[in-house]
């Protein structure tokens, strides 16, 4: 079947069976649940053999327990959300009999279109909040993850019919193909440069998107920050996944006088927890030749441009020689505008360090910048802290870590501006790929007459003006 068959038979399903019965949306997610749960040695198999090597563990914490949470949490909480939603009349309409409410009604079919850095994970959360809504999901997976796309091919039918839950593989010419079709609604998450062509061929369909992007999530370290907390915490998040991360700190801005306190901290925490990487199973490799080319040209830009580059090689390893595309942390000195380390979004184990004089000074530094999907805040000072939430604006915020605000299933997930539009994850995504429908139920009284509204207009209808007014 081609993609426009299987969108119209997975709308033809839907409507037949509108309403969508809280027991069709949870056994859906059951079955979800199982499919990531029976095949998840096969998953993680599937995602090192993509890498080029991932951590198993690793992937079991990112792609398979994390696709299994909110589902989970969609399962506890989808008998809450489909609840209508009472709002209140005008007086004195409520006193008459009049009532209001909204219906979350599911849309139809939803598009997911998914990224390789965690091809399971950014398939299941959507499909989480897709499914608790009611809908059908098509999903495109990323050709970079070729093997893991297969999987999900060979899997999904033993668990799904065509008409519930499709997957489609291949690269630019069938993302092109998914992102035209007449959907009711897309959510795209992947680069910023492609989520603009996402959006224009949405947008001739008028069909709603919700862009999961990216950019260059800043970490501030504050006044009085623990340094040893701090920066093993920032060495945790850019050095999950090598860095191949849409919230993995991009850069980090310090009080000058701690910037080398700072750069130590990251080398020692980096060196406790990854003693060596070219044998290390516990660190992942960059996805492809050409991600880690394109890592490796950055890092020769900023050389070139005189900046410092520290490289945390804690067992002196040789990574020239080597194909496995491991790629140790490089620490960023002096590192200036003109340089691609600071234009880009990084996704990889390179991070600049930029020192500041007054806070005021940091959060210019972010603000002249394109808003980020991520923003990071180290430090014990209220009134610093409180500074920079109501200074800068970014998708979600992490304080005194990184990454895990993305992790907190009530807490809407999504990026503002050239970092994205709209949210979702938990009640958000469930009224991302809901209709919110307005109801409302008239009075038995002849309400157009008492408001004036019924012709011929006279003392009454001025009265309804002049309340209205006030």
């Amino acid at each position: 079947m081609t993609m426009q068959d299987v969108l119209a038979l997975q709308r033809a399903h839907f409507m037949e069976e509108l309403p969508v019965s809280l027991a069709a949306r949870k056994d859906r997610l059951n079955r979800a649940v199982a499919m990531i749960g029976d095949n998840a040695a096969a998953f993680c198999d599937a995602l090192s053999e993509d890498f080029g090597h991932r951590s198993r563990e690793q992937s079991m914490l990112t792609d398979i327990a994390s696709s299994i949470a909110p589902l989970k949490h969609a399962l506890k909480s989808v008998e809450k959300w489909m609840r209508r939603d009472t709002r209140a009349v005008q007086f004195p309409l409520g006193l008459l009999g009049a009532r209001a409410w909204v219906e979350y009604q599911p849309k139809g079919v939803v598009g997911v279109i998914a990224p390789w850095n965690f091809p399971v994970n950014l398939v299941m959360g959507p499909v989480a909040g897709a499914f608790a809504a009611g809908n059908r999901v098509m999903v495109k997976t990323s050709e970079f993850t070729a093997r893991t796309a297969a999987l999900f091919e060979e899997v999904c039918p033993k668990y799904f019919p065509t008409d519930e839950l499709a997957f489609f593989s291949g690269g630019a010419d069938i993302g092109k193909a998914f992102s035209e079709l007449a959907f009711d609604h897309l959510i795209f998450t992947g680069a910023t440069g492609i989520g603009r062509h996402i959006l224009h061929a949405a947008a001739d369909n008028l069909t709603p998107v919700t862009l999961e992007l990216g950019g260059k999530s800043p970490v501030i370290v504050g006044k009085g920050a623990d340094i040893a907390k701090t920066t093993e915490r920032v060495a945790i998040g850019k050095m999950l996944n090598a860095g191949q991360i849409c919230l993995a700190p991009d850069y980090m801005l310090v009080p000058e006088a701690q910037e080398q306190a700072v750069v130590d901290g990251i080398k020692a925490a980096v060196s406790a927890m990854y003693p060596t990487l070219l044998a290390n199973p516990d660190y992942t490799a960059i996805i492809n030749d050409r991600h880690h080319q394109r890592l490796t040209d950055w890092v020769e830009d900023a050389r070139a441009k005189g900046a410092t580059v520290e490289v945390v090689n804690p067992g002196g390893e040789e990574f020239a020689g080597s194909n496995a595309r491991k790629m140790p942390l490089h620490i960023v000195r002096n590192a200036t505008d003109d340089m691609i380390v600071m234009q880009e979004e990084l996704f990889g184990p390179i991070l600049p360090v930029r020192s500041y004089r007054a806070i005021d000074d940091a959060i210019s530094e972010v603000n002249r910048r394109d808003r980020p999907l991520g923003l990071y805040y180290f430090g014990p000072d209220e009134a610093e802290r409180r500074r920079v939430l109501d200074r800068t604006i970014s998708g979600g915020v992490t304080l005194d870590d990184v990454v895990f605000h993305v992790s907190m299933e009530e807490l809407p997930f999504g990026g503002i501006g050239p970092s994205g539009m709209g949210s979702y994850h938990g009640t958000d995504g469930f009224k991302t790929f809901s209709h919110a429908k307005a109801v409302y139920k008239q009075a038995k009284l002849d309400v157009a007459k008492l408001a004036g509204l019924k012709p011929p207009y006279g003392k009454a209808t001025l009265a309804s003006v002049r309340r209205q007014m006030k």
